[in-house]
């Protein structure tokens, strides 16, 4: 199954994301839990919520993928920042449990200056104390593209931090395409030995979920810089064979493309045009 949406702005609420999801023709989505800048989240609205269980199971909707807000840093070094982060993906996590068994996604953190070592023992500790036995949603580490004191640059990082999180059940990977590419791995003519380098670092079984972008970079530019799909370095073609890769199969595809509605729309009837399965 192609499970294909966009982010969508959660500013009214969840039944209006799903239908908005629908009217873009997608069945899963992304959104912030919060401003993506930071700032207090919207109190939940239960009934709202009622209706958007029901409008998405009524049109078979896969995992939603919730973003942490950019301003989420787990690895600062400011103690006050730190304390930030932790009480937001407390205060998310619980909130996603309205809507249970889905996927929250976040930014492994920047260890500015303090050296990678430090950032991912430092990230995987705030994972330690928000992270509960009863939870039913999977936090995702994202793929980072290496910008700066960005950890989470390399499949060999997000697999150090998993090694120190106790609750690793509760745990898994989002592959950004941009990223990995500007990362420095070939997903345009290596995309077999890319995902064969991840299963044998961290397990395909952990990468839980997709941002396809395109990249305005050149490869290994360790920059972060989203393209509109097939307008790119990475190219339409790459994106056909990562939706059509058996490996791959039933993850949700989040497009984060410097797109408008309209845009969102043609790129998911693109995409579906090219699947295969």
């Amino acid at each position: 199954m192609l499970y294909l949406g966009s982010h969508i702005s959660a500013s009214k609420g969840y039944e209006a994301m799903g239908r908005q999801a629908l009217k873009l023709g997608a069945n899963t989505f992304a959104f912030f839990t919060r401003n993506p800048r930071g700032g207090r989240a919207k109190e939940i609205d239960e009934a709202d919520i009622e209706k958007f269980l029901a409008l998405a199971e009524e049109h078979a909707f896969g995992k939603l993928v919730a973003h942490a807000p950019y301003t989420l840093n787990a690895c600062a070094a400011k103690e006050d920042v730190r304390a930030f982060a932790k009480e937001t993906m407390k205060d998310d996590l619980m909130r996603m449990e309205y809507t249970p068994g889905n996927y929250y996604n976040f930014h492994p953190g920047s260890h500015v200056g303090q050296g990678s070592e430090a950032g991912i023992a430092l990230t995987a500790a705030l994972l330690n104390e928000v992270l509960t036995e009863h939870q039913t949603t999977t936090v995702l580490l994202e793929t980072m593209a290496g910008k700066g004191t960005e950890i989470g640059r390399s499949f060999e990082e997000l697999r150090a931090i998993l090694d120190q999180v106790n609750r690793k059940e509760k745990m898994g990977v989002c592959l950004d395409t941009c990223h990995v590419w500007d990362a420095g791995y070939d997903i345009v003519n290596d995309l077999d030995g890319v995902l064969d380098s991840f299963d044998r670092i961290i397990g395909l079984e952990r990468l839980k979920a997709i941002h396809m972008n395109d990249s305005m970079n050149p490869f290994a530019a360790h920059k972060d810089r989203h393209e509109k799909i097939g307008e790119g370095h990475i190219g339409i073609e790459t994106m056909k064979r990562v939706i059509n890769h058996p490996a791959l199969k039933d993850r949700p595809i989040i497009l984060e493309t410097p797109n408008d509605a309209d845009g969102y729309a043609k790129e998911i009837a693109l995409l579906k045009s090219l699947y295969e399965g």
